[in-house]
């Protein structure tokens, strides 16, 4: 990806982020993620039924690399299945890690390929995504519990 185009993708969703703004609703799942080395701090809510992610929203204090990842990450997580959420996250972990990844699956999220170039920057790119696999977790756990319930 063009280097221009990629700057634009991630200055586009710093300025103008999609999905910030929380709200009262409870059938939301809320997470606080921090970055105790610098501002970031970045408060998810998810909304996950029937094993799809419906809607994701954040607000917090952060910079742009943070904010633009998340906002990314929102838009490529919204409507997908927790498994391909899961497959999702993966391999943008892997892809920041600098291991093998499958770029077809990361849409936007792409421009983040050569973050690992500043590896001060690495958190701030991945905070959110913590924070997604975080409520990812907890829905399995509860499905997992629900299912034994039922037997």
């Amino acid at each position: 990806m063009d280097n221009n185009i990629k700057r634009a993708i991630i200055l586009e969703n710093y300025q103008n982020p999609k999905h910030k703004g929380l709200i009262d609703d409870d059938s939301y799942i809320k997470i606080n993620m921090n970055n105790e080395s610098c501002i970031d701090e970045v408060n998810l809510m998810a909304k996950v039924k029937d094993g799809i992610i419906e809607d994701i929203k954040f607000d917090g204090e952060a910079c742009a690399i943070c904010t633009s990842s998340t906002s990314i990450m929102i838009n490529t997580l919204i409507g997908k299945t927790i498994d391909e959420a899961k497959e999702i996250y993966h391999n943008f972990v892997n892809m920041i890690d600098e291991k093998e990844y499958n770029d077809s699956i990361l849409e936007e999220a792409i421009v983040y390929h050569d973050i690992a170039k500043q590896p001060n920057r690495k958190k701030c790119a991945l905070l959110s995504w913590w924070g997604i696999e975080k409520i990812i977790e907890g829905v399995d756990n509860e499905n997992s519990i629900r299912g034994n319930e039922r037997r």
